[in-house]
């Protein structure tokens, strides 16, 4: 079996998963798929015989082939561990007629934890066979980069670089941020939104004399968005646990198949959901929820997606995204691996900013995904129905999905609701949400008042945040993106 990786826009360029890891984008700026994937399948009534640990060892067994598996287990066992504040890691939970799959449970508190944990083990061990210093440069709409920063903070050999939108992340996913410590760790602001952040991180790492600078010192590039596929592998495995928990709880039958509904961004998280469909998860349907920015919505239903709207400020910011990078592996796989294809809709993308899939390709994504959309109002009014009615405490992320979830019509499958962060991440909204007056309150304030109100607790990473220094303050233009990925280089590496 071919088992290397290509760009999603050629086929020219073969690499195996530890270089595609190491990369996190192709030089042609697509990104990396497998040909083969689908090809091996799990084995479903053995995932339901076991844990999260050994399911995790499997799926990344099939989806990096070039890992040995004695490194594979070290990656798992370091990447779920004592960090982790259950030992089930994903738990699923009853949610009234559905089920709550639990992702936060991580050191900071969201669903980026279960792929950032594990991305610095698996590039540790692509590193050693390299012998380059590498600089992880991303952006982040709120959560990928708190959860980056502590993946990878102290990690030798390694820096981590982080830009998020200014203003447009929560006071808690600022601060966890803001305060990272280490000393091969960078932050930066920037003024705009997430999609330049995201945009201009993929104009660096195209340019090549900036790449020859850098290489002349023993440095690369590479990325922990979920365009990495070290990303995005480990984020496959929640899919074959979820659905074992659910055969372990009784609540369906080996075989029968299940929906997933997703608080969807940058595509990465539902796009895993698809991987674990190709690897033999009985999946019915998954389900897209979008916020108020809704270009994914319109996509799916229309086969057109646009992104020339405005974009909007919501209380889900994680999902206050235009352009979402991951769905060009979809585009690429439901395509049939047209290459040409691809490529062409991408640079409709960049220079009309649009593009317009084939009528057929759009039946065949229809076949599988289904969709809708929360406005803000929707997402408090989910957010205090759940609580109300269910006693389950939701992040606006969650209830987005929830919001969508409940609107689509039943179909007899038993339906898994992505719960992605943390309410705590988001006390001031989710306090409001409950009715509580929250003028003049400090993020603190509304983390307090939320603890009170529902008697719940906070987790102790969150509300600690209030007694550490702030550390990072810069803030630049998006045209200044590229001296400050090189400024950090040159103090973590040189």
């Amino acid at each position: 079996m071919n088992s290397f990786y290509h760009s999603t826009r050629s086929k020219l360029d073969s690499v195996t998963s530890k270089q595609a890891i190491l990369r996190g984008i192709a030089p042609d700026g697509g990104l990396y798929v497998a040909d083969w994937l689908g090809q091996t399948k799990m084995d479903l009534a053995a995932v339901c015989a076991q844990g999260f640990h050994q399911t995790a060892r499997q799926v990344l067994g099939i989806l990096l082939p070039d890992y040995a598996e004695d490194e594979l287990a070290a990656c798992v066992e370091a990447a779920y561990g004592s960090q982790w504040d259950t030992p089930a890691v994903t738990p699923v939970t009853p949610l009234g007629a559905d089920w709550l799959l639990e992702l936060y449970h991580g050191p900071t508190s969201a669903f980026k934890d279960v792929a950032l944990q594990m991305l610095p083990q698996l590039m540790s061990v692509a590193r050693a066979g390299d012998g380059r210093d590498v600089m992880i440069v991303t952006a982040t709409s709120g959560d990928t980069g708190k959860a980056a920063l502590d993946g990878f903070a102290g990690v030798p050999h390694t820096g981590v670089t982080v830009f998020y939108p200014e203003g447009k992340v929560s006071d808690v996913q600022h601060l966890q941020m803001a305060t990272q410590a280490g000393d091969n760790v960078a932050v930066c602001a920037i003024r705009g939104n997430f999609d330049d952040a995201q945009s201009e991180v993929k104009s660096i790492f195209a340019d090549e004399a900036l790449a020859q600078r850098l290489a002349a010192s023993g440095v690369a590039l590479s990325s922990a968005n979920s365009i990495n596929v070290g990303r995005l592998a480990p984020q496959v495995t929640y899919y074959f646990d979820a659905y074992a928990q659910l055969v372990r709880a009784g609540a369906v039958k080996l075989g029968e198949k299940v929906t997933f509904c997703v608080p969807t961004g940058n595509f990465g998280d539902v796009l895993a959901g698809y991987y674990a469909k190709l690897l033999g998860l009985p999946v019915a349907r998954l389900v897209v929820a979008s916020n108020k920015n809704d270009v994914l919505t319109d996509f799916i239903t229309t086969g057109t997606y646009d992104r020339r709207r405005d974009f909007a400020k919501t209380i889900s910011p994680s999902m206050d995204i235009l352009v979402s990078s991951n769905l060009e592996r979809l585009l690429y796989y439901m395509s049939d691996g047209d290459c040409e294809l691809v490529a062409s809709l991408m640079a409709d993308l960049g220079e009309k900013g649009f593009y317009q899939v084939p009528e057929g390709l759009l039946a065949k994504i229809q076949e599988v995904f289904a969709c809708g959309r929360a406005n803000d109002d929707a997402t408090r009014a989910e957010i205090a129905s759940t609580w109300n009615e269910l006693g389950a405490l939701i992040d606006p992320h969650t209830a987005v999905a929830k919001s969508v979830l409940d609107a689509v019509p039943a179909d007899g499958t038993v339906r898994v609701c992505l719960s992605t962060a943390s309410p705590y991440k988001f006390s001031s909204d989710v306090l409001a949400a409950l009715g509580q007056d929250t003028s003049g309150m400090s993020g603190f304030a509304c983390m307090d008042a939320l603890e009170k109100a529902t008697g719940t607790t906070a987790p102790a990473q969150l509300s600690g945040l209030r007694d550490l220094p702030v550390l990072h303050e810069d803030v630049c233009d998006r045209a200044k993106m590229g001296a400050f990925v090189e400024s950090s280089c040159a103090r973590v590496f040189l």
